[in-house]
């Protein structure tokens, strides 16, 4: 039984909705956020206190973009990714790694710096610069988006999950409003996903986390 780790709306939306994409069967450990100081008993499993961790016999990932080629390749017939003797082949590991590092790093700095310091700690300044950071980035992703449905390829692919995840977290920021028309009709069309639904609902019993 594959085992995942979860704060609710956290990087592990990214496994869960693409465990729900592929319809494999798995237990759900919902924990409240940050795990490492609100459920430091999580620190037995995963020693760095991060979300996500997925436990799959012996194997342990802890890297939310690894997951979705993990479970797409190990468990799912490859139907979550791009082949290498595809031409989209660049564009979808381009895209898988473009959710987390160019669109999610940023947003962590703003939800850190708006929300998750103490009062005192908090920067104002800091969480806009990252917030624009953020979305001046989006123009990559709009370009893509004006020619193809999807971040690579002619269909849905883990290179969505990865980069509709880091809509997700900049939804529930308040920076949805500054889309670009392009992204938000692709936006909509990941959350009209059933498969989005189900890990939505999957989650639902959770604690609040951001």
């Amino acid at each position: 039984m594959i085992t995942l780790y979860h704060c609710r709306d956290a990087r592990s939306f990214r496994p869960l909705w693409a465990l729900e994409e592929l319809g494999l069967a798995y237990e759900l450990k919902l924990l409240p956020f940050p795990p490492r100081f609100l459920a430091r008993e999580f620190l037995a499993e995963n020693p760095l206190g991060t979300i996500p961790l997925l436990v799959d016999g012996d194997t342990r990932i802890t890297e939310s973009a690894a997951m979705i080629e993990y479970l797409s390749m190990r468990h799912g017939g490859g139907r979550l990714s791009v082949l290498p003797d595809d031409a989209a082949y660049g564009a979808y590991l381009n895209g898988l790694h473009f959710g987390e590092a160019t669109l999610t790093f940023p947003q962590t700095l703003v939800l850190r710096y708006s929300r998750l310091e103490p009062e005192e700690r908090r920067n104002p300044q800091v969480a806009q610069d990252y917030a624009r950071w953020f979305l001046a980035r989006l123009k990559g992703l709009d370009q893509i988006l004006q020619v193809r449905d999807h971040a690579a390829g002619s269909g849905f692919t883990g290179a969505d999950i990865s980069i509709a995840y880091a809509l997700l977290l900049a939804t529930s920021l308040g920076l949805a409003v500054d889309f670009p028309p392009a992204v938000s009709a692709y936006w909509a069309r990941m959350q009209a996903r059933p498969g989005f639904q189900r890990a939505v609902a999957a989650q639902a019993e959770g604690p609040a986390s951001l």
